[in-house]
């Protein structure tokens, strides 16, 4: 962290509290997020982590009028779910607050009417839908008709999901309410607009030049929306259910959901310490937003424009967005029921909890969109965690009890070999690996490091083989020197092995220190890569099983459950859909249609020789800001390609990549550096790049066809 910032302030996005939370939540930024402030934490840094209940808008009134519930029932029952679910799956909060309290109503309408004395907002009249029926004005995707360009008769108001148009209400054929099925009358409103354009000029200088090292997926998706140029939104809603809005001349009306739920950080960390102000007002603050990639536009251009147009608060330094999470080759859905709920995954798999965050961290959709599956989550379970991680500290454990008493072994140092040195080498080497990975929000590469540690230590350990210089201790006593010398390492290295994974595996790393008879203290960042963390002649307990195997049963039990469970029909939408961005208008990024080239004959795609490859390194080229240049592992030779990928992904991250490559290309010189391929890259509406990838991993130079 810089010296700059003496304290840190992490905020995760709000769930919507109109249903329970799934594992694409997880994912997204809850998980991502109570990494970081564990390692925070461990590092003894001064760092609050709030979040909440997002409880009004529109789809919560909705639901409680189908389910013929008031409103704060609704709320109240998810809040609890959800609240609980968090917990369970140690997403360490200081504080889980809630949008329907008094604190938070009254500091959403103290920030409203400072803006509102200040002039800032456009009062305007427009006639917008209205059932008549339900007496509700009526947000578009609650309008339902005809789609008029594919007769779809189950089209949204803003969008058709089977032919993919974007519509507006006005051309559905036949428009009835979701609520009543009464057709919708316009009817004329007054509301309150901020004018977003007016930040414009701010918004480019303090995104795209002050911030420019923030992800590509944030940085793309801001850079779309403010080339397209902004527009005012009205931040304020008709309804009875919402925080209301504290001027004359506005009754019957509330704040717009996606005006009052960003203020709920504030009002939460007001909840939370007398001393609010100063993580949410002094300069020396670092704010830190982690948010699923459907919540950027509000958390990077309209909630700190409404910041800047207050004066009073710090502004984000950084926006740590990650990309969607898919179920089983699907888009998660929670109208079907495609969806992996965290409350479920906690009742069929007690005291599993640890492995759902390694899976979903190992997996997790940091630059690109990633598909969780039951058997991925099987094999990383048994070929990685019981495999490698549980398999060495038990061993190690195990060889103590049964060749040095059940206590830490002395170190021999007379008798270290370049083995030992190396191992003991790598505790600090990991150490400094993982801070980084954690400070730059590569998580996944951070426990990539630790998991990496682990297996070392294996190999280690099969190295020196303890065991068989047993075997011959009656002939060689000097051998005990060499079992000890080995085991007080293994030893030393499991207990560098909890403090690094405390941060990824908090339930583990607990365990771990029990078997070791030490405090939490212990896992303390300072005492990582430490090689004298357990004392000699300390007696250790007995050995615990870390991980336990998942049969194929349970996984087979799980594919079924959720194929039984889908609902046929619904909407796809994406993993994190339902925190705050679903809470009333969602926003749709521009985009056009790619016109289809020219046609070609089977014998032209015939020509081209697609081959997997592996990235080996990359670099930057010198002054071309869009090129990188990379070494790719085709199995029979490693090539030079430059690729204009260098505005999508830091060359660090990409090494290890499997992509696929056009080996017959001609060669052609860029930037003076002669490419000899060209990688395959998928384009999304955007404009960011994704490697096109099988689905598993193959050996290089293998053909694609």
């Amino acid at each position: 962290m810089s010296k700059d910032f003496k304290r840190i302030l992490v905020t995760a996005a709000l769930p919507y509290a109109n249903g329970p939370v799934h594992i694409g939540h997880l994912a997204g930024c809850y998980l991502p997020s109570d990494i970081y402030v564990r390692y925070q934490r461990a590092r003894n840094r001064d760092i609050k982590y709030v979040c909440g209940s997002d409880e009004h808008g529109v789809p919560i009134t909705i639901r409680a009028m189908k389910e013929g519930v008031s409103p704060q029932e609704i709320v109240d029952k998810y809040h609890a779910i959800i609240k609980e679910s968090f917990q369970q799956m140690g997403i360490s909060f200081d504080i889980y607050s809630r949008t329907s309290g008094a604190v938070h109503h009254q500091t959403s309408a103290d920030f409203f009417r400072k803006l509102y004395d200040k002039g800032l907002f456009e009062e305007k009249e427009s006639e917008q839908y209205y059932d008549e029926k339900a007496q509700v004005f009526l947000a578009d995707r609650y309008i339902t008709g005809t789609c008029p360009v594919c007769q779809n008769p189950n089209a949204y108001g803003d969008q058709c999901e089977k032919c993919g148009s974007t519509l507006s209400p006005e051309q559905l054929i036949h428009p009835r309410s979701t609520l009543s099925d009464a057709v919708p009358v316009k009817k004329t409103t007054k509301h309150w607009y901020f004018p977003l354009q007016d930040y414009e000029p701010w918004l480019k200088e303090w995104i795209l030049e002050n911030h420019a090292d923030w992800k590509n997926n944030v940085i793309g998706q801001c850079k779309s929306w403010l080339d397209s140029g902004l527009q005012s939104r009205a931040m304020t809603r008709d309804s009875n259910w919402g925080v209301k809005v504290p001027i004359e001349g506005a009754e019957g009306k509330v704040l717009y959901v996606w005006f009052d739920a960003p203020i709920g950080y504030i009002s939460a960390t007001k909840e939370l310490t007398a001393q609010w102000a100063d993580y949410w007002c002094s300069e020396d603050t670092k704010l830190v937003h982690f948010i699923g990639k459907d919540n950027i536009v509000f958390h990077c251009i309209i909630f700190p424009s409404m910041l800047k147009a207050h004066g009073d608060f710090v502004l984000p330094d950084n926006v740590p967005a990650n990309e969607f999470l898919n179920i089983e080759g699907e888009k998660v859905s929670t109208s079907r029921n495609w969806a992996v709920w965290v409350h479920e995954y906690i009742h069929d798999f007690p005291g599993c909890e640890d492995v759902l965050r390694y899976t979903l961290c190992a997996n997790a959709p940091e630059t690109k969109d990633n598909d969780f599956t039951w058997k991925d989550f099987q094999d990383r379970n048994n070929n990685e965690l019981v495999a490698v991680f549980g398999n060495f500290v038990n061993r190690a454990w195990v060889l103590m009890h049964k060749l040095c008493g059940g206590k830490v072994p002395k170190l021999h140092e007379e008798m270290l070999d370049e083995a030992d040195r190396a191992m003991m080498q790598a505790f600090a080497t990991t150490r400094l690996k993982v801070e980084e990975a954690i400070e730059q929000y590569r998580f996944r590469e951070a426990l990539y490091e630790v998991i990496d540690l682990a297996r070392q230590g294996n190999r280690y350990m099969q190295e020196k083989e303890p065991w068989i210089l047993a075997k011959t201790l009656a002939e060689n006593p000097g051998n005990q020197k060499g079992i000890d010398n080995c085991l007080h390492i293994c030893l030393q290295l499991t207990a560098n092995l909890a403090i690094l994974a405390n941060p990824f595996l908090p339930f583990t790393a607990k365990k771990m220190c029990y078997m070791m008879k030490v405090v939490d203290k212990m896992l303390d960042w300072e005492n990582a890569g430490k090689t004298k963390l357990l004392s000699v002649g300390y007696s250790l307990r007995e050995p615990q099983l870390l991980f336990r195997k998942i049969e194929d049963t349970e996984i087979e039990a799980q594919v079924q459950k959720l194929k039984a469970n889908a609902k046929p029909g619904g909407t796809a939408s994406p993993a994190g859909t339902e925190t705050q961005s679903g809470s009333d208008t969602a926003i749709s990024l521009p985009a056009e249609a790619i016109p289809v080239k020219p046609e070609i004959v089977y014998d032209d795609f015939t020509k081209m020789d697609f081959r997997t490859g592996i990235i080996r390194a990359a670099e930057k080229v010198e002054k071309a800001d869009k090129l990188l240049k990379l070494q790719v592992d085709l199995g029979f030779e490693t090539r030079t390609i430059v690729s204009g990928i260098a505005l999508h992904y830091q060359p660090e991250d990409i090494v290890g990549q499997q992509v696929v490559v056009v080996v017959n290309l001609a060669p052609r010189k860029m930037r003076g550096i002669e490419s000899q391929g060209m990688i395959l890259m998928a384009e999304n509406k955007e404009g960011k790049l994704f490697f096109v990838q099988p689905s598993a991993l193959i050996d290089p130079g293998s053909g694609v066809s």
